[in-house]
């Protein structure tokens, strides 16, 4: 899995691998991840100091608003690349910060290794802050203040984590994420590689190192493509259903076709969606319900094996397809329902 593609044979990589201790990926099991992981192996990186984290949005044993197959189709990406995943949670996931009433948001968890070769859970939070109540759904904004998802689920939950293991004391640290410019006019706006949020080098005590790089975003949707397909890297079953991004099944971002689809393939989901709506009298929309917003949507031409795909808690497929078995999946170039 070393070769590298022929558009990358002339590209230098811009970072020095060879010197971090430790080389994580911020793994949704979404393309953009995949395709830095890919682009690592490209580059030689060690698989003895990469790993993957994913944040699991709904909890440790939580189901509201992800696909369930993305956490079995995430350990089975890192069982086939042969490097370890590890997960961070909020307790309660989405569906609990989003039913908060007076009270303070919940802890993080995430499994840190240990010298031993052991894996705990460790937790903090959960005693700060101030009392307030939630009760909404997220936004579609491009504030995090109000979209508050990938925020609380995901963005403190890597930056608690990297914050609360001394294996990264004194060491390097490179930290990956898959957002690109092309998804939209924020995203646009990253830096490439920067200090991250959990960085203390300049600290005497801590001297905890952390780069945070985000090796395509200056990568086409083609290109990123262009990489699975070279590696025959069998897509999430939602870009075969026909969405365009690896969200949430119930991502507040979906469009008319996506909640079309999803109330067809998965009619009790999206019920619970919009008993929610409701029950809290606000809708994810803002001027519309999700009933009347999938009236005027199409649903995608699902086959019955995605869609079971897509709704097991299992994964069964292989990772890496076979020679001649690799085709690029409907959702590929589709309407970007995402991040403003």
């Amino acid at each position: 899995m070393g070769t590298q593609l022929d558009f990358l044979t002339t590209e230098q990589c811009p970072v020095y691998l060879g010197g971090y201790d430790h080389i994580i990926v911020a793994f949704s099991g979404g393309k953009d991840s995949v395709a830095c992981v890919l682009h690592l192996l490209d580059q030689g990186v060690d698989l003895r100091k990469l790993e993957l984290w994913h944040h699991r949005v709904d909890g440790w044993d939580g189901e509201f608003m992800d696909w369930p197959c993305t956490n079995a189709y995430c350990e089975a990406f890192a069982a086939a690349v042969g490097v370890p995943l590890y997960w961070t949670w909020k307790v309660g996931g989405f569906e609990g910060e989003m039913l908060r009433e007076n009270a303070r948001t919940a802890p993080i968890c995430f499994q840190a290794p240990q010298p031993d070769g052991s894996v705990i859970v460790k937790q903090t939070g959960g005693h700060g802050g101030v009392l307030s109540t939630r009760r909404a759904f997220p936004q579609v904004a491009a504030d995090l203040s109000v979209r508050w998802c990938s925020a609380y689920l995901k963005i403190d939950n890597a930056r608690t984590a990297l914050r609360n293991q001394e294996r990264f004391v004194g060491k390097r640290t490179l930290f990956l994420s898959g957002e690109r410019a092309q998804e939209s006019p924020g995203r646009a706006h990253y830096a490439r590689f920067e200090n991250d949020d959990a960085d203390a080098r300049t600290s005497p005590r801590l001297r905890r190192h952390i780069d945070r790089w985000r090796p395509v975003h200056h990568w086409s949707e083609k290109r990123v493509w262009e990489i699975l397909e070279h590696y025959r890297v069998n897509p999430h079953p939602s870009y075969r259903l026909g969405w365009s991004r690896c969200s949430c099944a119930g991502c507040i971002f979906n469009g008319p076709d996506q909640f079309a689809t999803l109330r067809h393939i998965w009619p009790a989901r999206f019920a619970r969606l919009c008993g929610y709506e409701r029950e809290f009298d606000r809708t994810i929309k803002r001027n519309i319900a999700l009933e009347a917003l999938a009236d005027l949507g199409t649903p995608f031409p699902v086959s019955e094996a995605d869609v079971r795909a897509a709704l097991s808690a299992q994964w069964h497929e292989p990772i890496f397809l076979n020679p001649g078995e690799w085709r690029l999946p409907m959702g590929a170039f589709a309407e970007n329902a995402g991040p403003v």
